[in-house]
């Protein structure tokens, strides 16, 4: 009988595999193991390794970095945007002569087949639509050879667009405007080669190696500037207003935070000059003076709303109906026009005595020379006594040098004792007195008398220019005495320090009558914090078009063939006058000195420089982390 058995392997030949294990874990089973669950792992934990912490946190920080970078570029550009946008401000200097003004604008026009208005009216302000980049934008030619009008025209603008010559060099008049607006602060700063007839007949080669030259001229004086575009070439037209349409504008720095409106509309009618326009910077405000350059600073009576400018008809707003008053001034809260303070002469210091004090006080009449003065106590006694004129304080006193009390009795005694040889007597003087002498005496430098040819060609090699600059490094507090006038004379409204540094001054002592009109505050950067604060929420907001309503401006203001007026907000309290020191820095170029009392020319802040005097400070020697200082 046969038994049906069943073919099995052997068990050694049976493969198992190992389990897949690895060393780090995948990111699938990581997931499949959190099962969406996050946790955030805390960084004063062991487990997290401080090079991955690290590198979060540089994430993170360029994160916070590019986020307010994206934030300023569009607060800085959204008073552009919009159909109803603020038009860009650019300013058409031209640095040689003969350079055309108008062909370069019509060139950047041509580009995007636009019109500019106000060319044939002859207008100071030419104003243009750039329906491509959807802006608007609005020029101020400026003549050449009128350098303040330079000035002025570069404070308002967004953008200074510098036409050179590709025959022509930069004469040394267009080199001095371009120093003086790199001291004002200059915006943004476009190049470029006006269209001209005269120089089509260039080759290609030649061009370039122009427009390389004029690149690093430019450079010189605006380093950021990239390329001079050429107004000729279609192409770099429509770059150089795509530049102007799209960039963004650099911040001047005296500028930030300031108001300014450059006046689109100007209206006289009795005494009040409306002039309408956009507001940029800050916030314009009723309460606070408005500077109206060559005219001064003014009130604002009120600001009312004015109606966009649009390229296309639109449905009429409410407020293009009616306007409405956007701010008006508050006699309680506004600035006034003072300027100056009343000085009181009768608000000094008196020593009247009091009426307790008449009373208790002793006649002539009970007898005033029978009344005994007791003794001074041990200690009170006075080491000096001092002779002083009638009426001279203490503190003018201790300028006075001591004189020995015997000098007259030994002028009477000289007569008798001419004969008799000189006995030095040891004088007794007290410690801090002697040590006073010694040090007088090291001093003492050993004169030694020349004769007249001798001593005046000295003198006219001191006077030499080279001598003057070293002898102003190595001894910036000395000064010559006068030959023709007494040095009595010369000096009488200074006084003299025996040790700058522990001699007592007061600064509030003999001071001249013109400080009484000077207004002085408790805390200055408190005063400081509060205005900047007070002026970031009060006013209309920026971007808003608006007309403006001054008093007491002259008709002549409203001249439509003077250059546009532009008007530019204070803050409070900087209408009054006060005293300010400078800080001054003369050019690396000019090789001539600049001596005190030497006239200058100041222009700072809004104030106008047509408007500013010659001035005569006087400049101090360098301190210890400062440049030279000049006060006004």
């Amino acid at each position: 009988m046969m038994v049906d058995t069943v073919h099995h392997h052997r068990p050694t030949l049976k493969q198992q595999n190992k389990s897949f294990k690895s060393k780090h874990a995948t990111k699938s089973s990581l997931k499949e193991i959190a099962k969406g669950r996050t946790q955030r792992p805390s960084t004063k934990s062991p487990a997290v390794s401080t090079a991955a912490q690290a590198r979060l946190n540089r994430r993170n920080t360029q994160k916070q970095a590019q986020a307010a970078k994206r934030a300023s570029l569009v607060a800085s550009t959204r008073i552009f945007n919009g159909v109803d946008g603020a038009p860009r401000i650019v300013a058409v200097i031209p640095l040689c002569e003969g350079i055309p003004t108008v062909d370069a604008v019509c060139a950047l026009a041509t580009s995007v087949v636009e019109d500019v208005d106000g060319i044939k009216e002859n207008s100071p302000i030419w104003k243009m639509k750039a329906g491509r980049f959807k802006t608007s934008l609005q020029f101020i030619p400026v003549r050449y050879g009128r350098h303040w009008e330079a000035l002025d025209a570069a404070k308002a603008a967004d953008y200074v667009l510098f036409l050179l010559s590709p025959t022509v060099e930069v004469p040394e008049a267009g080199d001095t405007l371009l120093r003086t607006l790199q001291a004002q602060g200059l915006p943004t700063v476009v190049s470029a080669i006006p269209p001209d007839p005269s120089t089509s007949s260039l080759d290609p080669k030649s061009r370039t190696a122009i427009l390389k030259s004029l690149l690093s001229f430019i450079q010189y004086f605006v380093p950021s500037q990239g390329r001079v575009f050429d107004l000729a070439s279609p192409s770099d037209s429509l770059s150089a207003l795509r530049f102007l349409s799209e960039g963004r504008p650099d911040e001047v720095r005296w500028r930030s935070g300031r108001t300014w409106i450059v006046g689109e509309n100007v209206e006289w009618e009795d005494g009040t000059l409306k002039v309408t326009g956009i507001v940029r910077g800050g916030r314009l405000s009723a309460n606070r003076l408005v500077h109206l350059p060559e005219f001064g600073d003014h009130q604002v009576t009120k600001i009312i709303s004015a109606p966009t400018m649009r390229s296309k008809p639109h449905k009429v707003a409410a407020m293009e109906i009616e306007p409405q008053v956007l701010s008006e001034r508050v006699p309680s809260s506004a600035d006034s026009m003072i300027s100056t303070n009343v000085p009181d002469d009768m608000a000094n210091e008196q020593t009247w005595p009091t009426e307790e004090e008449m009373a208790g006080a002793p006649t002539r009449e009970v007898g005033m020379d029978d009344i005994e003065v007791p003794d001074a106590k041990n200690g009170t006694t006075p080491k000096r006594i001092k002779r002083i004129p009638k009426g001279m304080s203490e503190y003018q006193a201790a300028w006075i040098a001591d004189e020995p009390d015997d000098e007259d009795d030994n002028e009477e005694e000289g007569s008798d004792h001419q004969d008799d040889a000189p006995v030095e007597e040891e004088e007794m003087v007290p410690i801090d007195e002697e040590m006073e002498l010694e040090s007088e005496k090291k001093s003492i430098v050993a004169f030694r008398d020349l004769d007249v040819e001798e001593e005046e060609k000295q003198l006219q090699d001191w006077r030499n220019h080279a001598q003057e600059e070293r002898d102003a490094q190595e001894f910036p507090d000395e000064i010559d005495t006068p030959r023709d006038i007494p040095a009595r004379t010369r000096f009488a409204r200074y006084r003299g320090l025996r040790s700058l540094r522990t001699s007592p001054w007061d600064p509030y002592e003999n001071l001249p009558q013109e400080y009484a009109r000077i207004f002085e505050f408790e805390e200055f950067k408190r005063t400081e914090r509060d205005v900047s604060r007070t002026a970031e929420i009060e006013g209309v907001e920026p971007g808003t078009r608006v007309t403006v309503c001054l008093e007491g401006v002259p008709q002549e203001a409203s001249d439509p063939s003077r250059a546009p007026i532009v008007l530019y907000g204070l803050l409070k309290h900087e209408h009054k006058k006060t005293v300010l020191h400078f800080t001054v820095q003369r050019n690396t170029e000019y090789s001539g000195s600049v001596k005190s009392k030497d006239p200058l020319i100041l222009c700072y802040g809004p104030q106008s420089p047509a408007r500013q005097s010659h001035l005569q400070p006087t400049h101090s020697g360098r301190r210890q982390g400062r440049q030279q200082c000049a006060q006004v």
